[in-house]
């Protein structure tokens, strides 16, 4: 029995998924609070599927393919936020023109490409398959990306609440802007080989969400949020070994899941407590 439980363990290849899951889930998490209290959590959808156009070019053109997608990410970041601030338009409608109209070019680059190789990785990611450089990518981006997440955690959190009070104590609100908008670039990336594109953001959102439901403060829900992404991605790495199903889609269901009972726990309480109050 034991050694039945311990099996996925004694391949190299669940090892290193194993790994890449421990290493995207701290930043990834971390930044999932940011894009709650935002409400950003679109923007986590539009810059994911804009770094298509960005991986593909990459790799048609022969450069690495961190570059390419930073650069798409960056690019649909910076204009969506000078669309919203120029026009009439608001800013969760631009994000839909912008990342779709992206997402639209990196597909049809995508399908025109004629070779034996193939980047379905990119799309719904491959974490059976991960390598040393996919590992050290992760760990590179991971750790600069909670480093900075870490120590300025407090000034994004008063610019997340209330940029004009954060500009008014003197913080350098473009620049937390700007940094945020490149972690969130970044974090992206280093999901390309864990869960691709395409579900990169339910990594983007939902812990930050979980966390929103179970716990009041937000030092607390930073920490709630590493666990529970932590946890689950683990776990799901874990199950689609026995259930021979894909791992990223794995994990975002057990997400999803712990999210329902997280609203659920949230719904009780406020029922219970609606129902003491004098």
């Amino acid at each position: 029995m034991l050694d039945t439980l311990l099996l996925p363990f004694q391949f190299p290849f669940m090892q290193n998924a194993f790994l890449i899951a421990l290493l995207v889930a701290p930043p990834t998490a971390l930044l999932s609070c940011y894009m709650v209290m935002k409400g950003w959590a679109l923007m986590g959808d539009a810059v994911s599927h804009a770094i298509l156009p960005g991986v593909v070019l990459a790799w048609m053109t022969g450069i690495p393919l961190i570059i390419g997608a930073f650069g798409a990410g960056m690019t649909c970041a910076l204009l969506t936020g000078y669309l919203s601030h120029n026009s009439r338009v608001k800013q969760d409608t631009v994000m839909g023109v912008v990342f779709s109209g992206m997402f639209a070019v990196g597909l049809i680059l995508y399908t025109s490409i004629s070779t034996n190789e193939h980047l379905d990785h990119v799309l719904f990611g491959n974490m059976l398959g991960v390598g040393p450089q996919d590992l050290w990518t992760a760990g590179l981006i991971s750790l600069g990306v909670t480093a900075f997440l870490l120590l300025k955690w407090k000034d994004l959190l008063l610019h997340a609440f209330d940029p004009a009070q954060a500009q008014a104590s003197g913080l350098p609100t473009t620049f937390l802007h700007y940094a945020l908008l490149s972690a969130l670039s970044l974090a992206i990336v280093a999901t390309l080989s864990a869960t691709g594109l395409i579900l990169a953001v339910a990594l983007l959102v939902t812990p930050g969400a979980i966390a929103f439901l179970l716990v009041r403060s937000f030092g607390q829900m930073l920490v709630v949020a590493v666990i529970v992404c932590t946890l689950s991605m683990l776990a799901g790495v874990y199950a689609s070994f026995f259930l021979d199903s894909a791992p990223a889609a794995t994990i975002v269901l057990i997400l999803t899941a712990v999210f329902v009972l997280a609203f659920l726990r949230r719904l009780h309480v406020t029922r219970r407590t609606a129902g003491t109050a004098p």
